[in-house]
This record gives C-alpha cells, structure tokens and sequence, in this order.
C-alpha cells in the first residue's frame, strides 16, 4: 500500500524491525541454524463491529511464542503478560507521545485502513468466464449432466441460474461452496442433472455485479440421428484428409523419380 496506507505503526514498530533484523541478519548472511529462541514479533489486530461503529485495536509482542506485552484499546494502557513484559510496560505507559500513538490508533490505524480496503473492494471488480460441460455417469449413452464453471471473477457475490428451453431449473441442482483462488478472485460450480431430448436447449446464465447484462452458454440436446450425422461427416472429413495427403505424396515421389530432360539445341 502507498503511502498514508498504514499509519499509525509509531516508533515501537521500528524498534520491533531493527531488533528482529540485527538477530536474524547474522544467521542468514551465514546460513547456519538460528538459535532455538530468536524471534521477536510486534503484531497489531483490528476488530470490527458492524463496519466501524465499534473498533477495538489489539497490539502485541511476542518473544518466540511467548506473548510479553499487549496493548488493549478498550483499557487504553499497555500490560505485561510475563515478568518480561514489566520493564517495556512501565517505560512506555510514562510515556506520553507513546501511550496516545496507541490509544488513537483505533481512528489512525484501523478506521483509516477500513476506508481504504472498502474503497478498493467497492471498486475492484473482474468478470467471469463461464462454460458448460457435460458429463455422464457409468456407461450412460447421453449425458446425464451439465456442469457450469464460473471462474476467475470478484467480488464473490454470484448468481448462477439454469434454465431448460427458457423456464429456469430448481430440481437437480447442485452448486458447489464458492471457492477462493488465493488471486482476489473466485470460482463456483453449479450441476444440473437432466433427461436430455433432442431439441432442448439447456441454458447457464450468470449474474455478476461486474456485468452489464447476465452472460449466457447454450448447450442443445442432439439426436442420435443427428449424432450420427455429425460423426459420418467427420469421418467423412478425415478419410478425405488421408487420401488427399497419400495422393500428395504419390505424386511427389513418381515427379521426383523422372529423368531430367537434356537440352538438344546446343548440341553440335
């Protein structure tokens, strides 16, 4: 994030960076194993209620695994967790440019940060793409189902409709949970099992706010006659395809093998 994205962090931050770096630094520049005991961490929560009609800020140091000091806003001072924790808990509580730096970070920490991820989330948005496929189950001669994948849109809000022949489907559909793609974006998967006869025509229409108007896929029902339309003339097709490239290649090997002509007009 830019600049002003995270404020709020004060002098204590860079106090927890520079000592987790001048432990950290030696071991690494010699790539030897680190002490069993050698992170310090300073780690600061926001917790929402209702957006930002209650914040409260949580701020903490953790030696390894063992938490010193945390500050809570909703007691407005810091308090040691260990015997540890006293002598830093002491020294910044007498500090006064400390204890408000904390205090005030619910307004300039967490409510500034919510305004600005809101901002994005509110503005970011990426289109789905959508397709049917379909399946069948054991040895099914027609599918026996339609799967449309919604994938790679955001935000997660989706509406995901299957229609038969215009009227929508409600019987036999299956959705998936929606699922994160670890990118910002998402995916679902909605299943429509169906009886398919031939002329009927299976729509997936896909609502998304980033959308101008719902995006459908067809996918129509064939006949076994005009399956087996299909599948001759593709046979058709290729057997065309094989005897045109064997003709080819004839001709080339019986152009190859005749004998050069030898120009008589030069000889005396």
């Amino acid at each position: 994030m830019g600049p002003g994205g995270m404020p709020g962090a004060g002098r204590r931050w860079a106090g927890a960076v520079l000592v987790t770096l001048a432990v950290l630094g030696p071991h690494v520049a010699r790539c030897t194993e680190p002490p069993e005991h050698f992170l310090f961490q300073g780690k600061a929560d926001c917790l929402y209620t209702n957006g930002t009609q209650r914040v409260r800020y949580l701020e903490r140091y953790v030696w390894d695994r063992r938490q010193d000091v945390h500050f809570d806003s909703d007691v407005g001072v810091y308090v040691a967790d260990t015997v540890w924790g006293e002598p830093e808990t002491k020294s910044w509580n007498s500090q006064k440019d400390v204890l408000e730096d904390a205090r005030g970070a619910v307004d300039t920490f967490c409510r500034h940060n919510y305004g600005v991820y809101e901002n994005f989330i509110s503005t970011h948005k990426v289109k789905p793409k959508v397709k049917v496929s379909p399946t069948k189950s054991g040895a099914q001669v027609h599918p026996d189902t339609l799967i449309c994948s919604v994938t790679g849109f955001y935000p997660g809000g989706i509406e995901v409709k299957w229609l038969k022949n215009g009227q929508e489907q409600t019987a036999g559909v299956v959705s998936t949970e929606l699922m994160q793609n670890g990118d910002w974006t998402f995916q679902i998967l909605v299943m429509l099992e169906m009886t398919p006869r031939s002329g009927d025509v299976y729509t997936c229409q896909v609502e998304h706010s980033s959308l101008p108007d719902p995006v459908t896929v067809l996918w129509e029902a064939q006949s076994d006659s005009a399956r087996s339309k299909m599948l001759t003339g593709v046979g058709g097709f290729v057997l065309g395809l094989i005897f045109l490239a064997l003709g080819l290649l004839i001709y080339l090997r019986n152009k190859k093998g005749r004998p050069v002509p030898q120009p008589t007009g030069l000889l005396s």
